[in-house]
């Protein structure tokens, strides 16, 4: 499991400010996890205060508020009373995956992001001029797709070298190079069958002029 791979202390030190924990607090959740696990499963007040500088009764009031706020807990196991750090842990795991999500989605957005500034200018320079609003979303939407800004800029050479410089035609480049390498790995195309199933809106797509449709003429 993930949790077992986790230092606990450490997603304490790094979460507790975050849960709003004090410095108290944090100690003596230290404390009790060094009791917990040199064997002592039952973990006092009375205990803890022959470790800590704090009397008995600060601690009680600490080992309280722990209690009430639901990261510590006392259970019955085999008829004995144990305290257990488990609520806190499971919170402390949540959000490490929670953390680790959203450094996922930072990471793609930023390589996302980073390609369509690539896309972008290599537009820009092969076509000579600035992209228009409607032609920027359409590239983003390619991004989206899971093309590759290599792919796009290979599918604008493509057609530019065949005198087409409009979108819909670098569009239908990248639409018959998805279908041949669907083709190749197992033996149909999912767009294909996908646009099959929407014909309507395929021809609404391949009708939309993202820029000059002059230079789509077939030849």
């Amino acid at each position: 499991m993930v949790s077992e791979a986790l230092d606990f202390r450490f997603l304490l030190l790094e979460n507790y400010k975050k849960l709003k924990l004090s410095e108290v607090e944090v100690t003596t959740i230290l404390m009790i996890d060094q009791f917990i696990s040199q064997g002592n499963p039952f973990v006092t007040a009375d205990l803890l205060s022959l470790k800590m500088s704090l009397d008995v009764k600060e601690i009680d009031k600490v080992l309280a508020t722990l209690l009430t706020r639901g990261f510590i807990e006392y259970i019955s196991k085999k008829n004995k009373t144990i305290t257990t750090l488990d609520p806190l842990k499971a919170r402390l795991y949540k959000e490490f995956e929670l953390s680790l999500s959203r450094e996922t989605e930072n990471k793609k957005n930023k390589k996302a992001n980073e390609e369509l500034e690539n896309v972008f200018a290599q537009f820009d320079k092969l076509l000579g001029r600035s992209l228009s609003p409607v032609e920027i979303s359409k590239i983003r939407e390619w991004i989206s797709y899971g093309y590759s800004d290599e792919t796009i800029i290979n599918a604008l050479k493509e057609a530019l070298s065949k005198g087409k410089k409009s979108l819909r035609s670098v569009d239908k480049i990248l639409l018959t190079w998805s279908t041949r390498d669907d083709i190749e790995k197992e033996g149909q195309s999912a767009i294909s069958e996908d646009w099959d199933r929407n014909l309507e809106e395929t021809i609404r797509i391949a009708k939309t002029p993202w820029l000059d449709t002059d230079d789509d003429e077939e030849k």
